[in-house]
């Protein structure tokens, strides 16, 4: 597509971005260029000559050897099956849940299943794989930190609709304003707010992350602790108890 844009968002890291006007979003995906290079979220698969053509840019798609993604939607891992036939050495990054109940019976292929906490290396850089059910939604909902840059891949988290830049220094309290707005329309509750909400969240913010690369919308460079602090309390305040 036209549209989809290259942005690198902190050394051989760069943001694959399309806005797509019909949902008014942006749909992005994450390029880690290096010896094992990663790719989080696919996007859906009308999207996929557009992003094949931008990672083709900056690898060769043949070379591609992680997958990951947060939770089993059209836009985190629509493609995936496209990117396997590309690059059939890569290899999924999953958890049990989202191994067992989806990826294993879509991929027709037994996948390694990732435990929460487990760290592995793509070259220079060190990811942390994060099981977070529930957050952003899905039981098998995860995330992934890349510890040498201090990158959250945090999908839906923080999700504001419109054509952003790249790289914003706040998207708190546009997050905030889109959430509130989903709550009255068709979208309403796609976040999801339980018991463990709160505490998975306080978890993700003790990484101190320095960059949150965000599936729709702005990429935050900053302080991400205080933004998914900030984050927490809206989601606290709109789908929470007041108590």
């Amino acid at each position: 597509m036209s549209n989809t844009r290259i942005d690198e968002i902190t050394e051989d890291i760069f943001r694959i971005s399309t806005y797509v006007p019909d949902y008014n979003l942006e749909f992005n995906q994450f390029l880690v260029r290096d010896a094992q290079p990663l790719l989080y979220h696919t996007g859906m698969g009308f999207l996929f000559p557009a992003v094949q053509e931008a990672v083709a840019k900056l690898i060769a798609p043949t070379d591609l050897r992680w997958v990951g993604f947060s939770h089993f939607e059209q836009d985190e891992c629509g493609s995936l099956t496209q990117w396997l036939a590309v690059a059939p050495q890569a290899q999924p990054v999953c958890n049990m849940v989202s191994a067992l109940v989806n990826v294993n019976d879509a991929t027709d292929r037994e996948n390694r299943i990732f435990q929460d906490g487990e760290v592995f290396s793509t070259g220079k850089h060190r990811f942390r794989f994060l099981s977070t059910p529930h957050v952003p939604h899905g039981w098998d909902a995860s995330l992934l930190f890349e510890e040498t840059k201090g990158v959250l891949f945090c999908s839906d988290l923080f999700t504001h609709s419109g054509e952003q830049a790249a790289l914003a220094d706040d998207i708190a309290d546009k997050a905030h304003k889109d959430l509130l707005e989903q709550q009255q329309g068709p979208f309403r509750d796609f976040m999801a707010y339980n018991a463990t909400t709160d505490a998975t969240l306080s978890s993700l913010a003790e990484l101190n992350p320095t960059v949150l690369a965000v599936m729709h919308g702005s990429s935050l460079a900053g302080d991400g602790a205080a933004a998914i602090q900030d984050l927490r309390r809206s989601l606290r305040s709109v789908l929470g108890s007041s108590g």
